[in-house]
C-alpha cells in the first residue's frame, strides 16, 4: 500500500510554541515510516510558515509553504520565488497548542482546505479554548465546575461587578483563553487580586477568576469520536507547592520543580471509573472529537469538578497524555495511528 502523506503542522504564534515544537518532536520520534511520508510545516513565532526535514534544529530556514485552502488543489503550497510546488496531503495533524492552534483559527483553514485533520473540530475547540465558555456549557450539562467570574478588562463595569472583598479567597486568576498555567496566578486577598489581573491581562483582555477547588488533581485522556471513546489510564498531580505548571519550568524534561505525576492514579477503583465516564461525559458534552485531555478536581467526598480540557494535549516527553495512554497499553506510535484513523475515517477506533 502507498504511504499515506501525513501533513504535521508545530510551532505557532501563542506562548506554548516551544512546547509545540516538543510535542511535534515526539511525534516524529514516534511515527511509523512505514506508513506514513511525514511533510513538516513549522510556524515560526512571527507567523511565517515553513517546509522542513523535521522539528529539529534549523527547521526555521525551511522552505516557505502554505496549507492551500483550494479544494481543488489541498495541501501544501511550496514556494520557490516565482513557481510554487504542490504537494497533496491525505490528512494533517495539527501539533499546536494554545491560541491560533487550539481555537479553532487552524481548524477553520483545514475546513476550507477540505483536508481531513486529527481532533478537534472548530466549534468544540473555541469552546474548549474559552474556560468561561466551557464552564457554562459543561454546568448546563449538569456536571459541577467551579464557582467563577469573568471580567472583560477593557469593560470597566464588568470589573465594578465583582465584589473584591466578598470573593473566596483564595482564588485563582487566569487569562480566559490560554493554557499551560501562563498567566495564571493564585490570589489571596483583594491585593493580590489587581496584581494577579494585571499578570492575566497579558495574556487575554478576558480574565477568568476561579474558586480555588480543594480537592486532589487528576487527568483522564480521552481517544475518539462520538460514543465509541476510550479513555486512558487516569493519573494524579501530587504537588509539594504552589500550582502545576510544568511549561514554564526550566528543564521539564528532568522533572518538575513542584510536582509528581502518579500514574495510575492512587484513588478508589470506584473514583476512577467515575473520574473516566465524567471526562467522557464532558468530551460529549462539548463536542469534541479524535483527543482530548479533561483534567478534573477529585473532593475528599469523591465527587468531581471539571478543571478544564486541552483538546490538543502536549504530546512532550514529560506531558500527561501521552503518559496516561501508554499506562493504558497504547505507546504514542499506536495514539497516532489512532489520530489519523479517526481523521480519515470520521468514526471511532476504540478497542
Amino acid at each position: 500500500m502507498a504511504k499515506l502523506q501525513i501533513g504535521i503542522v508545530f510551532g505557532g504564534c501563542s506562548e506554548e510554541h516551544p512546547v509545540s515544537v516538543k510535542s511535534a518532536r515526539e511525534v516524529a520520534a514516534s511515527l511509523d515510516l512505514d506508513k506514513y511520508e511525514p511533510h513538516y510545516l513549522g510556524i515560526t513565532e512571527t507567523g511565517a510558515w515553513r517546509l522542513c526535514d523535521g522539528p529539529g534544529p534549523g527547521w526555521e530556514d525551511g522552505r516557505p509553504a502554505v496549507l492551500s485552502p483550494d479544494r481543488a488543489a489541498p495541501g501544501l503550497l511550496v514556494l520557490e520565488g516565482d513557481r510554487c510546488e504542490t504537494i497533496g496531503l491525505d490528512a494533517v495533524l495539527p501539533v499546536l497548542h494554545g491560541r491560533l492552534g487550539e481555537d479553532g483559527a487552524i481548524q477553520g483553514l483545514l475546513e476550507l482546505s477540505g483536508i481531513p485533520y486529527a481532533g478537534c473540530d472548530v466549534q468544540s475547540s473555541a469552546l474548549c479554548m474559552d474556560k468561561t465558555l466551557t464552564y457554562l456549557v459543561v454546568r448546563e450539562a449538569g456536571i459541577a465546575v467551579p464557582a467563577f467570574w469573568t471580567v472583560d478588562t477593557d469593560d470597566k463595569s464588568d470589573v465594578e461587578k465583582i465584589d473584591a472583598e466578598t470573593l473566596p479567597y483564595p482564588v485563582f486568576v487566569k487569562p480566559a483563553r490560554s493554557g499551560s498555567s501562563f498567566g495564571v496566578t493564585k490570589a489571596t486577598d483583594v491585593a493580590g487580586l489587581q496584581d494577579a489581573m494585571d499578570t492575566a491581562r497579558r495574556y487575554d483582555a478576558k480574565v477568568l477568576i476561579e474558586e480555588a477547588v480543594d480537592a486532589a488533581e487528576i487527568g483522564c485522556a480521552v481517544l475518539g469520536n462520538g460514543a465509541e471513546l476510550f479513555a486512558g489510564e487516569v493519573d494524579r498531580v501530587a504537588l509539594s507547592h504552589g500550582f502545576f505548571r510544568i511549561h514554564q519550568e526550566e528543564t521539564p524534561e528532568t522533572g518538575s520543580e513542584n510536582a509528581r505525576f502518579i500514574v495510575p492514579a492512587d484513588i478508589p477503583a470506584e473514583s476512577r471509573a467515575l473520574v473516566q465516564e465524567t471526562a467522557k461525559a464532558i468530551y460529549r458534552a462539548l463536542g469534541c472529537r479524535g483527543l482530548a485531555r479533561v483534567d478534573l478536581f477529585l473532593k475528599a467526598d469523591g465527587t468531581v469538578v471539571l478543571n478544564e480540557v486541552n483538546t490538543m494535549p502536549g504530546l512532550t516527553s514529560y506531558s500527561r497524555y501521552p503518559r496516561m495512554m501508554a499506562a493504558s497499553g497504547l505507546p504514542l506510535a499506536e495514539v497516532i495511528d489512532r489520530m489519523v484513523a479517526l481523521a480519515l475515517e470520521g468514526t471511532a477506533v476504540a478497542r
